[in-house]
């Protein structure tokens, strides 16, 4: 096992978490609930299980296309949704609070 690679998706995963609506579900639901260490095993399961699969399915599309092309698709990706959130998101914002 590649220990470097493994630090890297460590650190790559825990960062873009922290905060994540996800874990914010998690904490309203332990919040709410009289058991935190079932929210903490089902919320464990389901990071554990989309990363599984995301992981399978990065595997299976660098066997047919160019680790470079992936890169590529993946920053085009991360661009749309950092515009729609900087610019999109806003009108619809605005457009809910003038509605009430």
């Amino acid at each position: 096992m590649d220990l470097h690679l493994l630090a890297i998706s460590f650190i790559t995963v825990f960062l873009s978490e922290l905060g994540d609506k996800s874990q914010l579900a998690a904490i309203a639901l332990s919040g709410r609930s009289k058991s935190p260490r079932a929210v903490f095993f089902g919320t464990a399961l389901a990071l554990l299980l989309t990363s599984l699969l995301g992981a399978l399915a990065g595997g299976a599309a660098a066997e047919f296309l160019p680790t470079r092309l992936l890169k590529t698709i993946a920053a085009i990706g991360f661009a749309i949704l950092a515009v729609r959130l900087l610019f999109f998101d806003q009108e619809e914002s605005e457009s809910v609070s003038s509605e009430q």
